[in-house]
Formats: C-alpha cells, sequence, structure tokens
C-alpha cells in the first residue's frame, strides 16, 4: 500500500500511527523513553551509533549529532499510539526518518517484550498542515491527548485547570517544553520549526485552555 501523501521542503505535517489491533506499545517508563532517545538519535543522516542501547535518553540528549532529517516541532506519546508534528528539511527527511525511528522501536520492543512481528499498524499516517488554522488546531490537539487518561475525563466533573495540571505532570510530549519548563528533553523539539504563535509560554498555555474548554462545552 502506497501513501497518499508527497512530502515538501519545508513543510510541515501531522505523522502518527498506533499499535496493531490497538495494542499497547509503551507499558513502562523505558518504553518511552527508548522512543523519545530514538526521536533524537535517528534524527541524522549518519548509521545510528550501536551503542545506542546502553545510553539512558539523558545520557543520549547529551551525545553530538550530524546533519538532522528533521525538525520535530512537537510530539506526544500515549499507551497506543504516538503523534509527532515534523518538518521537512531535505528531500525524503520524513520517510527517512520514520523508518529509522520505526524500526529501532520495533526492534527494541520485540526483544524486550519476547515478541515477534509488527507492532504497529502498516505504514504511518501523515497529514500536510497547510494553514495556519489547521496547524494551531493541531497543536491543540496533540498536546491534549494526555487528558483523555485522566478519570475526570466526563463532563459532569472535568475542570479545564484540573486537566491543564495533568499536562504539567505528562512527561511524554512537549507540553512542558512548550510551557517553559527547563529539562533535557528540551533538546527534543526545535519550536521554531513553526510559526512564532506564542511569544511566551503563557500565550501557549492560555491556547491550550481554550481549545480544552472548547471541548468541554461541545462534548
Amino acid at each position: 500500500m502506497t501513501r497518499q501523501i508527497e512530502f515538501a521542503s519545508d513543510e510541515i505535517y501531522h505523522v502518527y500511527n498506533r499499535g496493531t489491533e490497538k495494542r499497547s506499545i509503551f507499558s513502562s517508563r523505558g518504553d518511552y523513553e527508548r522512543f523519545l532517545t530514538l526521536l533524537y538519535s535517528c534524527n541524522q543522516e549518519e548509521r545510528l551509533d550501536e551503542r545506542l542501547s546502553r545510553y539512558s535518553l539523558r545520557e543520549a540528549l547529551e551525545l553530538p549529532r550530524g546533519s538532522p532529517l528533521v525538525d520535530v516541532a512537537a510530539y506526544c506519546l500515549m499507551p497506543n499510539h504516538f503523534h509527532l508534528i515534523l518538518r521537512e528539511i531535505g528531500v525524503g527527511g520524513i520517510s527517512k526518518f520514520m523508518q529509522k525511528v520505526i524500526t529501532g522501536y520495533t526492534m527494541y520492543f520485540n526483544k524486550r517484550h519476547e515478541r515477534n512481528g509488527a507492532l504497529l499498524q502498516g505504514k504511518f499516517k501523515a497529514v500536510h498542515a497547510k494553514d495556519d488554522r489547521y496547524l494551531k488546531y493541531l497543536i491543540a490537539y496533540v498536546h491534549l491527548n494526555p487528558v483523555a487518561l485522566t478519570k475526570t475525563f466526563e463532563k459532569e466533573t472535568l475542570s479545564a485547570l484540573a486537566n491543564l495540571k495533568s499536562l504539567e505532570r505528562y512527561p511524554y510530549s512537549s507540553y512542558l517544553d512548550f510551557s517553559g519548563v527547563e529539562r533535557p528533553e528540551n533538546k527534543l523539539i526545535d519550536a521554531k520549526a513553526m510559526p512564532e504563535y506564542f511569544s511566551t509560554p503563557s500565550e501557549f498555555k492560555k491556547h491550550i485552555n481554550e481549545w480544552l474548554a472548547y471541548k468541554l462545552n461541545t462534548d
């Protein structure tokens, strides 16, 4: 099956996939951190260092890299799927990057969990973020995914403040990085890959809060 999209340099795309049969693809902190390690280490033309398996995420983030294949603008990892917002740098960059990440993670996961075969549902999916309106929506949509993991995600009991607090406790997305939290994972993304919609962390949080309030009022 061929993917019905052609990537173009300097354009931004929503890239995502989920586990085959909707199975979990992240079942431990180690799984999440290995995927994040690959997001950093695979983003270069050079071949992946075979010693990677010995590095923690924080150790890997201290390693130098070659020329990047893509700009990782934002991300969110969920138990059975992932979302990435990527900007294509050179021809074929996203395809090369995703092949390296998915191959590396599937090999790791299958070995760790003593299984064989495909981990994800076929080829990764991609949607072109071709205008500002859609891209701003996408930024909110991707970062709000962890809210659904909280037991308070019911219209009768949900409060925007409670769910924003839940996002601040979720370490496997770029929400904290856009919010101005200093942490090693800041190196995973290049927010400058996107238009400067939010000049301050407060403006970013306001944007997320507005989309959350909208969701509460329409669900």
